[in-house]
């Protein structure tokens, strides 16, 4: 075992983009939906759904994402206490979103740019799965079909082809949901939002989240949902209806990683002997062939890296032995990735 000390300019940070289908699947659409019988049975059931890719019956099934229903009013779901009417499960969840992305519990989430700009007291929610979406949603990889009543179908996505500047609300980037595919609504109208209702919802990358804007939807494709008061709604299942009817929903994951690479060279006067027992004598010390004085024959396997305390702390290991003398100078090249 030699040691070396290593110099600044052997050091190199690099930082690469990796994009990967989203789901658990390995498709870049997830085109079956379904949902564990024990959750559509439960109180949870009424406000929450977890959707998987396969019958959740089977050992493999991975939820790929959630689906609630959120209201300003409480509207659409049973109060917790019947004497305060409004306090209720989608109020809550109203709140948490309001918290999470707005920063602020008197803020209101609006829906659009410009003219088309519409604000909104309700949505339905899509929380990708965090083991899903890894950093965030890849833009322009968002493709959603939701099939309402007859033969009515809505294909949406985000508009970061057509906005490319990234917008923010507060510190949270976010896009535009709209009507069309591939991050563009192409040729339609609005720039592919409603009139009145503003855009189909909001989208945030960065967090795995889709809002769905239902006034928008509701002019499109006639999917509302129920805003009775102190009573359940089971909007979820009907956000989740839309979905597996559409059976039709893609996006990629996009994930930054950054790589150490460090040099570590052995010049031609380094590293020729070898501390193992085949080569020095442990009684004595010495070199046990003579012919290896002057002219050592050593192969390099594996590469420690130590910091300033002299602990090891990572290991690279050679993809095979690399022969080294007094006539070869050796560059490895050592990639961590974290």
């Amino acid at each position: 075992m030699s040691f070396k000390k290593l110099d600044p300019e052997d050091f190199i940070v690099s930082t690469d983009a990796l994009t990967t289908t989203m789901w658990s699947t390995d498709t870049p659409f997830l085109t079956s939906f379904f949902t564990s019988s024990t959750q559509v049975g439960s109180f949870a059931g009424n406000y929450y759904y977890s959707v998987y890719q396969t019958s959740s019956a089977l050992s493999n099934a991975a939820v790929q994402f959630d689906i609630a229903y959120a209201d300003l009013l409480g509207s659409g779901s049973i109060a917790y206490n019947s004497s305060v009417l409004g306090v209720s499960p989608t109020k809550t969840i109203f709140g948490q979103y309001r918290a999470l992305i707005l920063e602020d519990e008197t803020a209101n989430f609006t829906f659009g740019t410009g003219d088309n700009l519409a604000s909104g007291s309700n949505f339905w929610v899509i929380s990708l799965e965090r083991a899903r979406y890894k950093q965030s949603i890849f833009p322009g990889s968002l493709n959603l079909k939701l099939s309402g009543s007859g033969i009515q179908s809505l294909f949406l996505t985000d508009d970061s082809l057509d906005n490319p500047v990234s917008q923010f609300i507060g510190a949270t980037r976010v896009f535009q949901l709209i009507s069309g595919s591939n991050g563009s609504a192409g040729t339609l109208d609005n720039g592919g939002m409603v009139a009145g209702s503003g855009s189909y919802g909001l989208v945030f990358p960065d967090l795995g989240t889709i809002l769905i804007n239902p006034s928008a939807v509701s002019q499109s494709i006639k999917l509302s949902p129920s805003r009775s008061n102190n009573s359940d709604g089971f909007n979820n299942r009907k956000l989740f209806a839309a979905i597996s009817g559409g059976a039709q929903f893609s996006c990629n994951a996009l994930e930054t990683l950054t790589s150490d690479y460090i040099f570590v060279r052995a010049r031609n006067s380094e590293f020729n002997y070898s501390e193992n027992s085949s080569f020095i004598s442990g009684a004595t010390g010495e070199v046990i062939y003579d012919q290896f004085i002057n002219s050592p024959q050593v192969y390099i396997t594996t590469v420690g890296m130590y910091n300033d305390s002299n602990e090891l702390v990572a290991v690279a290991k050679m993809s095979r032995p690399l022969l080294k003398d007094f006539t070869k100078e050796a560059l490895i090249r050592v990639k961590l990735d974290f």
